[in-house]
Parts: C-alpha cells; sequence; structure tokens
C-alpha cells in the first residue's frame, strides 16, 4: 500500500477582471498610506473588482463595502464595472482610497457629477496622514511622565 505525498491542487477559477475589456476610464484615489488605481468600465456589467477579488470578499466588513459603493450610488451609476489596484494603508484606508478613485473617474465621464459628489466631501483628498515620532518623545507628541520629586 503506497502513499502518494502529492498535494492536491484545486484548478483556479477564472478571474473575473478577464470579462473586463474595452474602454475604460481610469483615475487614482488616494487616502493616507493607500493608492487606489481605479477603471471604470461602461459595459452595464455592475461589477466592482478589487486586487483580482469581488470587493465584498476583499473588504471584510460591512461598512467598508459600502464606502465603496457610495460614489456609484449616488450619482445611479451602479451598472459601471469598476476593476482596482489598491496597496498600502489598512483595509479601512484602502476602502476609502477606492471611493475617492471612483468619484474621481466619474468627474471624467461627466462634469455634472461635480455636484453631487463635491458636497459629500469624496473628491477631495484627505490629507491627514500619521504624524512622525520625534526624538525625546515617546509617540509624535506624547512626552515621557513628568516627575517633580
Amino acid at each position: 500500500m503506497a502513499i502518494s505525498l502529492t498535494k492536491k491542487v484545486a484548478p483556479k477559477a477564472a478571474p473575473v477582471v478577464a470579462a473586463l475589456t474595452g474602454r475604460y476610464v481610469s483615475a487614482v484615489g488616494r487616502r493616507k498610506t493607500s493608492v487606489a488605481r481605479v477603471r471604470l468600465y461602461d459595459d452595464k456589467g455592475g461589477h466592482i473588482i478589487v486586487n483580482g477579488k469581488p470587493h465584498t470578499d476583499y473588504l471584510n466588513s460591512a461598512i467598508d463595502v459600502t464606502v465603496v459603493q457610495e460614489a456609484l450610488d449616488k450619482t445611479n451609476r451602479r451598472d459601471l464595472s469598476v476593476s482596482v489596484v489598491v496597496k498600502g494603508g489598512g483595509v479601512h484606508s484602502q476602502a476609502q482610497a477606492i471611493r475617492h478613485g471612483i468619484a474621481r473617474g466619474l468627474l471624467k465621464m461627466d462634469k455634472d457629477y461635480r455636484l453631487v459628489l463635491k458636497p459629500e466631501g469624496w473628491i477631495t483628498r484627505d490629507p491627514r496622514e500619521k504624524e512622525r515620532k520625534k526624538p525625546g518623545l515617546k509617540r509624535a507628541r506624547r512626552a515621557p511622565q513628568w516627575s517633580k520629586r
């Protein structure tokens, strides 16, 4: 009785990105250290693919899923397919970078969306970043505990 030591590998599923072909509008969204390169396809598919996975699989929390969809929902363009490559930062920061990229891409498609997206603050890049640690301090501004005696 021989035992096989070879590992069984499941066949890979065909990537959904292959279905997204043709003309697209590209944009870049940023938040903290996250950078999202976004492509918007007008193919009536309605898919959102993040790093080769559906956005509901890539983003763990329901809040992040809604953050990504907000710009499309606000402009009633859920029919657009979106392909995203995002790097850096945490998952929530990546979701906000994706929203920023989608909003910028929608503006390239139609300038009238500015009236809807600008009041929400999704066009403007959020400049807040982590402050660097200073020498002599424990964190950026946290000083060591002071004792009088």
